[in-house]
C-alpha cells in the first residue's frame, strides 16, 4: 500500500497471543503502521472504549473484535458498544475464527460493520488484512469527531 491512510488508532481485542503476533507480522506485511492497542478481554475493551472513571476514551479509527473472549465476549461488547451514543457510529469487524451462523446473524444484528473469519494459513491471512486495512482505513469514509470529543 503506497496511499496515505488514515492514521487513526486500531484496537484489536484478541486474548490469544499468536493471534495478536498473528495479526502485527500480517500489518507489517501490508504496510499498515497505525498504532494498535491491544485488549486482551472484553472488559480491557470496554474500559478502554467505555471508562467508567471519566477518563477520555480511545477513539480508534478501527476496532477489531474476536467473538470468544473471556470476561465479555465480543457479542456482549459489541451490544455494549452499540448501546452507548459515543460509541454507536465506530466501525466494528468482528475478526473472529468462528463460523457459527448464530454468531454471524448476531454480530449482524446486534450492528458490526462486517464479519471476517480469519483465515488459518499466514499468505491467506496477510491478503484478508491488506483488504481490511484498504477499505477500513483508505475508502471508508469515517464519521466526524463529534464538537468538543477527544481524538
Amino acid at each position: 500500500m503506497n496511499e496515505v491512510l488514515n492514521d487513526g488508532v486500531i484496537l484489536l481485542v484478541e486474548d490469544n497471543p499468536d493471534d495478536v503476533a498473528f495479526t502485527l507480522r500480517a500489518f507489517a506485511k501490508n504496510n499498515i503502521t497505525n498504532r494498535v492497542v491491544i485488549a486482551s478481554d472484553g472488559a480491557e475493551a470496554l474500559d478502554l472504549l467505555l471508562p467508567p472513571d471519566g477518563r477520555p476514551p480511545l477513539q480508534p479509527a478501527l476496532v477489531l473484535l474476536d467473538m470468544k473472549l473471556p470476561k465479555y465476549d465480543g457479542l456482549e461488547v459489541l451490544q455494549r458498544l452499540r448501546a452507548a451514543p459515543s460509541t454507536q457510529a465506530l466501525p466494528v469487524v468482528v475478526l473472529t475464527t468462528s463460523s457459527e451462523e448464530r454468531d454471524i446473524v448476531e454480530s449482524y444484528r446486534l450492528g458490526a460493520n462486517s464479519y471476517v473469519r480469519k483465515p488459518v494459513i499466514f499468505t491467506d491471512f496477510v491478503r484478508a488484512t491488506n483488504v481490511l486495512g484498504m477499505y477500513w482505513l483508505l475508502v471508508n469514509e469515517p464519521v466526524p469527531p463529534r464538537p468538543g470529543s477527544h481524538a
